[in-house]
């Protein structure tokens, strides 16, 4: 059975639209298959090309995204005669269809619903802005998800700006480089493929009017590249290599099916492609370190934090089981920093007698090196010293309210368990009272920058 439309010689057949669904009489939208180099499916509207189905490659127009749209029509071709049979396969005898070109210039599909009575849409083809015939002219690609719709392809700037920002895209995109076989003929170079490459695009409605080759896949680039007038290529199993070498016109962006398109381009230019992924990798890496390093840096203050403020709960609790004034313990008191034992200890070999710099009634004093290599004098109350919270908090509060050039910095504090530590700057130069009673009256109770209080420099 045949139905629809078929191209004789010398004359031509069409499926007309109707004016209106009430109005049989012939519309403005027509549909036949024409014999370009490769047949297409065309629409034409007022007898201006409005809608292509793309190239017909034995099985299925390959620019119609709908995998349903016209499935099942095979074309007969008698090259003798020049005439293109459009012919339908029935799988089912019993099954009523037909194929309607409607007054919106929309193609579909009806069927016959014997349960409803009456024929039924089946396969209507998706109408978007893109399906207009050079939508986004030259060089330009359409794509329905984005906004807008039109683009220039890669290596393209719009012709007319003003234009495109009004969404007016009918004058297209020319070239930001030359190619340069281009560029090597117009210097009087051997014409050849110069430095040009190509860009691979997928899923792709291919361009307006193809030429055709049967070569192989592998050959298409080859063949493209050795003329400077090809501009992009395509192959299709049932069709082969397909060139191009006007203007890229009717491009389109599917979600789904369609084809690889190569756009030829010179090497500059697929060059800042990659360079341009090169710095968006590099760039999320260094987001990604920076991030990290911080979110660490974040919890690690924390942790810092809630350590700081668990040994102040340590504190207070021994303030008050020990009847400690809770006035003690001010802001000055709490903003002093806080020594972990385990730094301590290590800072001071753990507290080996050769770090030992004298003994006191507090206790012993120790002399250590933190990590930053920074030296520290460490007072270790003594369980002996009979001296409990009390007093060591009063010589805390005492020494970091006094600031004077001759006073020993208190650097900070460590109170865990049993242990209390005062943990002052180091002095090289002994102590004040040593320069005042002498240092063979002081030599046995003397300790490295510390009086007998542990106060006073000199």
């Amino acid at each position: 059975m045949e139905i629809g439309t078929y191209v004789e010689k010398g004359r031509k057949v069409e499926l007309k639209s109707w004016k209106s669904i009430d109005d049989p009489s012939d519309g403005n939208f027509s549909f036949a298959i024409e014999p370009f180099n490769i047949p297409e499916g065309i629409i034409r509207k007022n007898n201006q090309l409005y809608f292509r189905t793309g190239p017909w490659n034995g099985n299925i127009f390959i620019g119609v995204i709908l995998t349903g749209y016209l499935e099942g029509f095979y074309m007969a071709v008698d090259n003798q005669q020049q005439t293109y049979y459009l012919t339908y396969k029935f799988s089912n005898n019993s099954m009523l269809m037909y194929y309607e070109l409607n007054s919106q210039g929309k193609f579909v599909e009806r069927r016959w619903d014997a349960g409803k009575g009456d024929w039924v849409n089946s396969y209507p083809i998706l109408q978007t802005d893109c399906n207009d015939y050079g939508k986004c002219g030259p060089f330009g690609i359409c794509d329905s998800t984005k906004r807008p719709i039109c683009s220039c392809l890669k290596g393209f700037k719009p012709r007319n700006i003003e234009g495109w920002s009004k969404g007016n895209w009918s004058s297209g995109c020319l070239r930001t480089t030359p190619l340069q076989c281009q560029r090597d003929s117009n210097n009087g170079s051997e014409t050849g493929q110069g430095d040009d490459g190509f860009l691979r695009l997928k899923m792709m409605k291919v361009p307006a009017f193809p030429d055709r080759s049967s070569l192989i896949n592998r050959d298409c680039k080859d063949q493209c590249l050795k003329n400077c007038s090809c501009v992009a290529y395509a192959y299709d199993d049932g069709i082969g290599c397909m060139f191009w070498g006007g203007d890229l016109i009717d491009v389109q962006k599917f979600s789904s099916h369609g084809v690889d398109l190569y756009i030829r381009l010179p090497s500059s230019e697929l060059d800042k492609g990659k360079s341009n992924k090169v710095i968006v990798v590099t760039t999320a890496i260094a987001g990604i370190v920076i991030i990290t390093i911080s979110a660490l840096f974040l919890w690690c203050r924390m942790a810092k934090q809630r350590g700081r403020n668990k040994i102040w709960k340590q504190i207070k609790l021994q303030i008050y089981s020990e009847n400690v004034e809770e006035k003690l313990v001010g802001v000055e008191l709490q903003q002093l920093p806080l020594f972990n034992f385990e730094v301590l200890a290590t800072a001071t070999d753990n507290f080996h007698d050769t770090k030992k710099l004298g003994q006191g009634g507090f206790g012993p004093v120790y002399r250590g090196t933190l990590d930053d290599g920074k030296e520290i004098a460490v007072k270790r109350l003594s369980k002996a010293s009979g001296q409990g919270l009390e007093e060591f908090m009063n010589e805390v509060v005492v020494i970091s309210k006094l600031q004077h050039r001759n006073l020993v910095r208190l650097f900070g504090c460590c109170v865990e368990g049993e242990e209390k530590m005062l943990v002052y700057e180091y002095m090289p130069n002994k102590s004040l009272d040593a320069f005042l009673f002498g240092m063979e009256t002081m030599e046995r109770r003397q300790y490295l920058g510390f009086s007998r209080q542990g106060y006073f420099r000199v």
